[in-house]
């Protein structure tokens, strides 16, 4: 990890310290847990049977979304599957436009008619 990164991390842990973020046993630091924004929306409800606790999932910055400049998508397997929730997603696209190595992976998974309650993320910045 460059110098700039790793202050970056520093003062962000001491800015955000008592808040969401914890340390993670491999050089990990969990930023959120979320659950996933629109699900309902995208493939998710056609891959769920598929999906499982401690699948990785990638992000990806959408700056050009209309409803939200902040947006971040959420895909499972090259497959879109929901995003960031907005009320959420500060943080998360602060840090993303600084360059900054983000990973979230699937942390519950649980057959229920809100969608909201279907699939929760952890998503964390890695050093």
């Amino acid at each position: 990890m460059n110098a700039g990164r790793a202050a970056l991390l520093a003062c962000l842990s001491v800015a955000l310290n008592g808040s969401a973020w914890a340390a993670h046993s491999d050089n990990r630091l969990i930023l959120q847990t979320s659950p996933l924004a629109g699900f309902q929306h995208h493939a998710g409800g056609a891959l769920f049977a598929l999906m499982r606790v401690g699948d990785t999932l990638e992000l990806r910055r959408e700056a050009d979304n209309p409803y939200d400049p902040r947006a971040v998508r959420v895909y499972w397997h090259g497959a879109q599957i929901g995003h960031a929730p907005r009320a959420d997603n500060v943080d998360l696209a602060r840090l993303m436009d600084r360059g900054v190595r983000v990973e979230a992976r699937i942390l519950h998974l649980q057959k229920a008619k809100d969608p909201w309650k279907r699939v929760w993320m952890e998503i964390y910045v890695v050093d």
